[in-house]
């Protein structure tokens, strides 16, 4: 290298790690993600994209936009509340800072006034009972699809599992039921046909090897038509009679009616109708983190609890506190997005609209992460062109709105309202970045008179 080329200054890895704010950087972050950031920009000033001087600021300023997750936080602008690809349930601040509190030693097995070991989240447990009194037990796991095979497994295995053709669904990501419960080395029984099942098609079912009766909320899809199945209150005579014990998966998480979701079952009325477990997501409907809820029976949860796989499907101590503030805490921003009053999104949305120049569309929101399928969430959406959304999705703050008939929609539905202010600066930057780029498509029109909802299985397109 010639003595007097440039990139004889480009500061040293030592004189660059050795900078105190280089130091408090690697309080939160890794050794080795320190250093590839330093050599990254050397490497930038070696091929001539920086100069010497300007790689002690470039490296600062690399290492306080860098975060130890590569997760994103994104504003959901797709009118879809429980958004699968988005994580479905944002928390509630109670639930954050149960994180936060969870995050050191905490007495998740301990009972700290005698010194022993105690029940594994006791505190998610009595808030459960409690907010749905017809359960004589809880059993939270990781997930509903661990809920349920765990609830085959130990009811099940190496028996029958009763179940009807039309509630043989296929949930998230290719998962299909069937193949979940064969693996638990349960074996399907299928009564009925894909349309009906009839209280007799069960009974004829039903013998020695019945292990129990499986009832499956179809939850993403809805069959219509010339159609009929058997609820939880028909089967509870035949369920007694036969001394089998009757589950329901009901998906969504609803541990009580929803007046806003009338088609979406509840864990309360399935237990007082008669089955004997439900399962439940913690997450979806109820607001909360990914996990399985188990409620029901005392002894049929106990049989759940006893088998050696509830180790394997257990839930951690951050998900058993940030439940047990979904539970205790104050509303869920799930359940205000679902009750959003429809004028006022309208005047929030004619705000943003005023601001950039763009008309105000009626938009039907979701429910989403397959609850309440077809029913729709009537609200308003700010309509851009469509090139707006890849700017919208790739700028800071992200946001994700819905592309739909050439338009870009932004639904305020599942915006908290304080985050209205960086919603409309991402706007601005996102049309800014589209006229400079494009002059002629930076008017806030979307050329389209959509109004069309947002997709069923909680995706925006």
């Amino acid at each position: 290298m010639a003595q007097d080329d440039p990139r004889r200054l480009i500061p040293r890895t030592d004189q660059l790690m050795g900078l105190s704010a280089v130091r408090r950087a690697r309080e939160r972050l890794s050794e080795a993600v320190v250093r590839a950031v330093v050599r990254e920009t050397q490497r930038r000033a070696r091929r001539g994209d920086l100069a010497p001087e300007e790689v002690e600021p470039a490296v600062l300023a690399a290492l306080a936009a860098r975060s130890a997750s590569s997760l994103t936080p994104v504003l959901n602008a797709t009118g879809v509340v429980v958004h699968t690809n988005l994580g479905r349930a944002p928390l509630s601040a109670a639930a954050v800072d149960a994180l936060v509190a969870a995050g050191g030693y905490v007495d998740v097995e301990l009972d700290l006034e005698t010194g022993t070991r105690s029940r594994r989240g006791a505190g998610a447990r009595a808030a459960l009972l409690a907010a749905c009194p017809p359960a004589g037990d809880a059993l939270v796991v990781n997930n509903g699809a661990a809920a349920l095979v765990l609830a085959t497994t130990a009811l099940a295995a190496g028996r029958e599992v009763v179940i009807s053709r039309g509630e043989l669904v296929e949930i998230g990501a290719g998962f299909r039921l069937p193949e979940l419960i064969e693996s638990t080395g349960a074996r399907l029984r299928e009564v009925g046909t894909t349309n009906r099942t009839h209280l007799r098609d069960y009974a004829e079912a039903i013998g020695p090897q019945t292990g129990c009766l499986l009832k499956v909320h179809p939850s993403n899809f809805r069959l219509e038509g010339f159609t009929s199945g058997v609820d939880v209150d028909g089967l509870r005579p035949l369920a007694r009679a036969h001394g089998v014990p009757l589950v329901a998966d009901l998906g969504s998480g609803l541990l009580t009616p929803d007046p806003h979701l009338p088609g979406e079952p509840d864990a309360g009325t399935a237990l007082e109708d008669g089955a004997d477990i439900v399962i439940a997501s913690g997450d979806k409907l109820l607001g909360g983190p990914q996990a399985g809820l188990v409620l029901g029976r005392p002894d049929v949860v106990a049989r759940l609890a006893g088998h050696p796989l509830a180790r394997a499907v257990r839930a951690d101590k951050l998900a058993l506190a940030a439940l047990e503030a979904t539970l205790a805490g104050g509303t869920a921003p799930v359940v205000s997005a679902l009750h959003a009053d429809p004028d006022r999104l309208r005047d929030r949305a004619e705000r943003l609209a005023a601001a950039v120049g763009a008309p105000v569309v009626p938009h039907d929101g979701r429910v989403g992460g397959g609850g309440a399928p077809g029913v729709p969430l009537p609200g308003w959406a700010v309509r851009l062109p469509e090139a707006a959304a890849p700017r919208l999705r790739t700028g800071r703050p992200a946001v994700l709105p819905r592309v739909h008939d050439h338009a870009c929609l932004l639904d305020l539905r599942c915006v908290p309202e304080s985050d209205d202010d960086r919603l409309l600066a991402a706007v601005r930057a996102a049309l800014a970045a589209l006229a400079a780029s494009d002059p002629g498509s930076g008017d806030g029109d979307g050329n389209s008179g959509s109004s069309g909802s947002g997709d069923s299985d909680g995706r925006a397109r």
